[in-house]
């Protein structure tokens, strides 16, 4: 019921609205081609992780919506369609052609201002001049090619106490890549293949000159509208992380045009910190859920899953408490290396800690968490089991075992 004019929105319908527009309930999108870009038009990018201990994130984002897929299909849509390319976003991520403007108008200001960092990039490709001109020149003639292709004609090392440190040839293409000059145009083993932007690009697409203001007008609409309901730090936290000048005033200028709505979350009496806002777009969805036209499904997230990344509003939406692990210390983990949350209509009721043994051809289960307050039926159990079986068919295994770590109720079921 409207508050004040504001529309209130439970926790449940602010989940389920946030699920949905996930792609995590409802009909699955057809596991091929069009269905890899239904997805993408809702999630907007898809991170890039190299992490194999189960398979790479980007693969499992796409698996939790679609079911069993061919990655040929994205390969396909990458590097001979072209309507997908690899940029900065959330992080190193997968996203839309349809949306270079936003990313060509984010690399105008790369190391352009006043700030320490960005003054000593600009001094040290000025200094290795050299070393731009013949990958820029070999690209020209020879690309696309790998980074070992190029030869180190730095006259000054890069300095860094980080893994870049003297890595000349890496920090130049990252460079030439973050100007837009260069983009990454195929992969072959693991190893990037780099060539020349304007020849990479397709020709149909846009290359329109945003503003700043039109970045950010752009941006935190697809990030809304990814997100389902949220408030300003969360856009600021989602897409294009940290970029999105003006933010504040891009909001009230898309509520004043009736862009984007206020709503307010209330938990019984207590309303939650706001403002919260939801796309116009999105209000006949909201009041389909409002009226209970709800398909959940059950399913595992990648640990980098657009859902869950922003772990506080995770915390917030879900009263679920999760971080990775894989980086702390084996004796110090709760829970596990890489950790995939269970996702069960419109809660996360559990995680599992899963690996891949590529030798064996087997997916090892090590351990299965339940939260204090998931569903203990074997309805529920067996729902579990479903998912960690079309994640092993995914893999392409049937073999799956578990470790001794099974909750209770659920261990006559997952064994």
């Amino acid at each position: 019921m409207p508050v004040n004019g504001v529309r209130t929105l439970s926790p449940k319908l602010a989940r389920r609205l946030a699920i949905t527009r996930q792609r995590l309930a409802g009909p699955r999108p057809p596991a091929d081609s069009n269905g890899i870009m239904e997805v993408m038009h809702d999630l907007c990018y898809l991170q890039i992780d190299p992490m194999r201990i189960v398979a790479p994130s980007h693969l499992l984002v796409l698996w939790s919506r679609l079911g069993r897929y061919d990655p040929a299909y994205l390969d396909m849509l990458l590097w001979k369609e072209r309507r997908l390319f690899e940029d900065w976003a959330q992080a190193t991520s997968i996203v839309l052609t349809e949306d270079y403007p936003i990313f060509s108008a984010l690399k105008r200001s790369f190391a352009t201002g006043n700030q320490p960092w960005a003054h000593r990039i600009r001094t040290w490709v000025e200094k290795n001049k050299k070393l731009r001109r013949h990958i820029l020149t070999k690209l020209r003639h020879e690309g696309p090619l790998p980074s070992h292709r190029f030869e180190d004609k730095s006259v000054e090392d890069w300095r860094s106490t980080g893994w870049t440190a003297g890595r000349n040839v890496d920090m130049m293409l990252t460079t030439l890549k973050a100007q837009g000059k260069i983009m990454i145009a195929g992969r072959v083993g693991g190893r990037k293949l780099w060539d020349l932007t304007k020849r990479y690009l397709p020709e149909w697409t846009p290359k329109e000159r945003l503003s700043d203001r039109e970045v950010s007008r752009r941006a935190a609409q697809k990030s809304l509208q990814a997100l389902g309901v949220a408030r300003a730090t969360h856009i600021k936290q989602h897409y294009i992380r940290g970029c999105y000048p003006h933010l504040d005033d891009v909001l009230a200028e898309l509520e004043v045009n009736g862009r984007i709505t206020q709503v307010e979350i209330r938990e019984g009496t207590r309303p939650w910190r706001g403002p919260w806002y939801t796309h116009a777009d999105d209000q006949p969805l909201l009041d389909r859920l409002a009226a209970g036209e709800w398909e959940p499904r059950t399913t595992l997230l990648s640990p980098f899953d657009n859902l869950i990344c922003d772990r506080q509003r995770t915390e917030q939406l879900f009263n679920f408490h999760f971080r990775l692990e894989v980086y702390v210390p084996k004796p110090k983990r709760k829970y596990g290396c890489y950790v995939m949350p269970i996702l069960h209509g419109d809660r996360l009721i559990g995680r599992i800690d899963p690996v891949m043994d590529r030798k064996r051809g087997r997916l090892i289960i090590n351990a299965v968490y339940m939260e204090p307050n998931a569903p203990k039926s074997k309805e529920t159990a067996r729902a579990v089991a479903y998912a960690i079986e079309e994640l092993g068919t995914f893999l392409g295994t049937e073999d799956i075992s578990y470790g001794r770590c099974v909750p209770v109720a659920w261990k006559s079921v997952l064994r």
